[in-house]
């Protein structure tokens, strides 16, 4: 987005942008000297005003695991976040990316709150963990799903609408609403908005706890915004678009596991005005830097026995497939090594 102002300000046509888009989204350019199509001169200014390279982000580190990437990423401000590409053997990619360094919502079982929020990324930062050529160097196609699920709260940060807007512009990135997803633990006036602007997206709010006093110790943000009132708007959200809705439920050992957290759950998805369109996904707790230490996972066998004891109760429940945890890759496990680096300017 800067650099399309930026055009328009110095005067140049419409069509150098959508040039150097072109040559964004279907080879591996780097850098604006990369990009011939474009005047020698006009390169030359882009990378006096932006710098040389086209990206607003630079790989550090890139980590393997089982069906996994996981890329640190250095923003042109010094922050620094993760990026996870899953690679399924169905033959499609799915993209977990972040929407903030670091996270200031404090939800005891993710490591990226352990950290606290260093500030908003920008709207160009997070499309560009999606059109970045670190992706597209090995001849890959670029991932085919797109899920705000990385670092930070998607909904706290007011550039994810931009972001969303840059993502799904067929002149842009243009990808299809429905293969994007947000994650949040229930930031409610964002929620309308998003469900407003935007409501072919996917959308999944992280439940954790059916009981208001246990989910504000798990996710404090439920003394601001309660689950009930976030329902209440997805219920809405159901009702009108048909399209379904997925409850993310985070199942750990001897917290939230239990036969009363289970028909409570059970009760909240009947209670919907439409529950055959909401989906409870039921996660395995996974071991993460800074959460609550006596958390712990949940056997297998109760993992299948909770989703078992949903389906038995007429709603709607799988178990959600983890992958990454090898890499601390995995949900709640992304942290990003900036710890040293000085906190810059929240926005």
């Amino acid at each position: 987005m800067r650099i399309r102002d930026h055009l328009t300000e110095i005067g140049a046509p419409a069509f150098r942008f959508r040039q150097l888009i072109d040559a964004w989204q279907n080879s591996t350019a780097e850098t604006f000297a990369d990009v011939h199509v474009l005047p020698a001169a006009l390169r030359a200014e882009l990378a006096e005003q932006f710098g040389p390279r086209m990206h607003t982000l630079t790989p550090l580190e890139v980590q393997h695991g089982d069906q996994v990437e996981k890329v640190l990423f250095a923003s042109d401000t010094g922050a620094r976040i993760e990026t996870v590409v899953s690679h399924y053997r169905a033959g499609w990619d799915s993209m977990c990316v972040s929407s903030q360094a670091g996270c200031g919502l404090g939800c005891t079982f993710c490591a990226t709150g352990a950290v606290g929020l260093v500030r908003n990324l920008s709207a160009d930062e997070i499309a560009s963990q999606v059109m970045h050529p670190h992706w597209t160097r090995t001849g890959l196609p670029r991932p085919t799903s797109v899920a705000f699920m990385g670092m930070g709260e998607a909904l706290a940060n007011p550039h994810l609408f931009d972001a969303l807007t840059l993502l799904t512009d067929p002149g842009y990135a243009g990808m299809s609403p429905r293969r994007l997803t947000v994650s949040t633990v229930g930031v409610a006036p964002n929620l309308a908005r998003l469900v407003e602007q935007h409501p072919q997206v996917t959308i999944t709010l992280s439940v954790h706890s059916p009981f208001p006093q246990q989910r504000a110790r798990i996710i404090p943000l439920e003394e601001r915004f309660p689950l009930a009132r976030n329902l209440d708007i997805l219920d809405r959200h159901a009702a009108e678009s048909r399209r379904k809705v997925y409850l993310a439920y985070l199942l750990i050992a001897g917290v939230n596991d239990g036969d009363d957290h289970l028909a409570a759950v059970a009760e909240l998805v009947r209670r919907r005005s439409r529950p055959e369109l909401f989906h409870v996904s039921v996660i395995r707790y996974n071991a993460a830097t800074g959460a609550v230490p006596g958390y712990r996972a949940p056997s297998s066998r109760r993992v299948d026995e909770f989703v078992n004891g949903l389906i038995a109760r007429g709603v709607n429940a799988t178990r959600r497939r983890q992958l990454g945890s090898d890499i601390d890759a995995a949900c709640g496990q992304l942290h990003a090594k900036y710890l040293a680096l000085a906190p810059t300017a929240r926005t």
